[in-house]
Parts: C-alpha cells; structure tokens; sequence
C-alpha cells in the first residue's frame, strides 16, 4: 500500500508537507500542493481511515446495529437515519452479527443506533462508561453517553385492546413477538394492564415470533378450538398477515367470525383484504430522530429522551360490533405454545 512517505520521497518534501497538502491545508502553496496531489493520484494513493480516525479522534460514521435484516420496518427506519446523516456530513454503515460489536470500542464508529437484542446492556454501558456516544431504540438504559428514542409499545397496545373491547369482545387472543423482544414484553405489559381493568374479558396468550409463520401457526390453534366471535392482537404485522392469509383458507371469515388487529402499519397491510387494522408510527421519524439525538450528544449538545407516537389505522379487519346476548366469561388469562 502506498504512504505519504512514498508520495514525499517521490516529490522531494517532507511527510509533513504532503500531509498539507492532502488535507487541503493553506500552509502549502498551490504548485507545491497540485504537484503532491498529481503524485499521489499517479501512485494510487489511499488514505488510511483508521490512521486518519486516530489522530483525528473521528471518522464521521455511525452505525446502526440491528438484529436481522428481514423485517418491513427497517426500510424506512434507515431511509430516515440516512437522511439526517447525509445531511450532518456523516456515513452510514448497518451492522449485525456479535463480530460487529467490536466496531463501536475499535473507533471505527463515531456513534452507534441501537436495535439489536445480541447487545446486552451491559456491555452498552460498559461502552458508554468509556465515552462511546450510544442511541438505543430497544431498552430503556441511564447513562449521560446514552439517549433513548423509544416506540410507544404502550400506548400502540392498550389503544388495540381497547378497541376490541369496546366493540364488545370478550375473547381476545394475543399473539406475542419472540422472547428477549424489547418490543413484544411492553406490548405485553399493557394487554396485561387493559385487561386487568376488564372483569368480563377472556383472554389467551399464543407464543409468537414476529414471523408471518408464527402467526399461521397462531391461527391454525384458534381455528381448532373455535367455538364463538373472538379478536385477535398480533403484537406485529408480520404474525398478522400470516394469520389472516391462514384464515383465508378455512371456513372462518374475518371481520365477522374473528377479528384481527396487527402492529406496525407495514407497506403490505395496506393491500391485505379486508384491510388490516393496526398501529401506525413514523418508521422515517424514528430513525431521523435517532440519527439527529446521536450527533448531538457526540457534539456535546444536551438531550432529552425521545418517545415515538403511535396512532390506530381503522380497516375491514375490525368492521362489527360483537353481539351482546353472549354470555360473559370469568376473565382469565390462558398461554398457548404456537
């Protein structure tokens, strides 16, 4: 690889001049820095970024760390952190996987996004203790070198079960994202909390995995065992879409035997028939606003903790209200494996 050493031999100056030269430096005059410049396009020459980082103590890069790459939310997530970065002078590079972790402690990365359940927290906070500039979208964690910028699971799931229930469901299935999910457990706090305040609801628990297999899986059990109208809560629109294209296939009809809510009002909700219902968010302004949060507190600035609004997005999937001549069962919950 050529240096800086090669191109000032080459030249006849010092390492030092070429180094000017390089960065632009008005220190050089300008034959001297267009015959050095010509030098090192002749010998191919590349700076060495992490020379340049470590003396520089930058290397205008965030990451952002994700679990997987397969879900519909990332798209518009990333277009948003994209975006600002752009506009902030900064790259951005997506990362997955333990082996990448190391980018944040080598200083490959000014700052780094986090959504990746692989990181544990406290190896975020023994990052942040060493001064690393840490946004995270998946735990709530206290640190000065760490800011939140959270979805409000809460309020999506508590404005879904009370939907159902006040159209008069007192069944209602619930089909979880998998475990260790940030996600999932506070969605779930809040069906637990909704459904503690309704004596007359019943209430089933169905292992899921935020695939659209997990929510096949879900309705190939609710199928079995159905008896009366009941709802279904697909903590995400994968499970949902999953769901209702295996309800399609067998007797039950959705909006009228089962309905069904999802989460996360993905691009392909919008075209599935009846229309699905579920919670919407800005994918874009949460990742925007995690990029803009990470370059400020790596400049320093103070910030408060974000919090993502949610909305609810009315469809065909919910269109009736339940007949009230049911009897009303003792309110239980009841956890199924899918």
């Amino acid at each position: 690889m050529v240096s800086i050493k090669d191109i000032a031999k080459k030249a006849g100056v010092s390492i030092s001049t070429v180094s000017y030269a390089l960065n632009g430096s008005n220190k050089v005059t300008d034959e001297t820095s267009s015959k050095i410049l010509a030098i090192a396009k002749e010998l191919n020459y590349v700076p060495n970024a992490a020379a340049r980082t470590l003396k520089k103590r930058e290397s205008k890069i965030l990451g952002v760390f994700l679990t997987d790459f397969s879900g519909d939310v990332y798209g518009d997530l990333l277009s948003g952190m994209k975006t600002v970065c752009n506009a902030q002078g900064y790259d951005l590079i997506v990362c997955s996987g333990k082996q990448s972790h190391r980018m944040l402690p080598e200083r490959m990365i000014d700052g780094a996004v986090i959504l990746d359940h692989t990181f544990a927290s406290e190896e975020l906070l023994q990052y942040a203790d060493r001064g690393h500039k840490i946004v995270v979208l998946d735990r709530e964690l206290h640190h000065p070198n760490i800011n939140q910028v959270l979805l409000d699971n809460k309020a999506g799931a508590t404005l879904a079960m009370e939907h159902l229930i006040e159209l008069g469901h007192t069944k209602i299935y619930v089909v979880t994202g998998p475990e260790g999910s940030f996600d999932s457990a506070q969605r779930m706090k809040a069906v637990r909390q909704v459904t503690e305040r309704e004596a007359n609801v019943e209430w089933i628990e169905i292992v899921g995995d935020f695939e659209k297999s997990g929510g096949e899986q879900a309705a190939e059990l609710i199928i079995q065992e159905y008896t009366r109208p009941a709802a279904v809560f697909c903590l995400n629109d994968e499970m949902a879409i999953g769901l209702c294209n295996r309800l399609a296939e067998s007797e039950l009809q959705i909006g009228r035997d089962i309905d069904v809510i999802g989460f996360d009002n993905i691009e392909l909700s919008k075209y599935v028939q009846p229309r699905l219902v579920t919670i919407d968010y800005s994918k874009r302004k949460w990742g925007s606003l995690a990029a803009e949060q990470l370059i400020k507190i790596i400049a320093g600035e103070p910030v408060d903790h974000e919090r993502i609004y949610v909305t609810l997005v009315e469809g065909g999937s919910v269109c009736r209200q339940v007949p009230q001549d049911i009897p009303f069962p003792i309110r239980h919950e009841r956890v199924v494996s899918s």
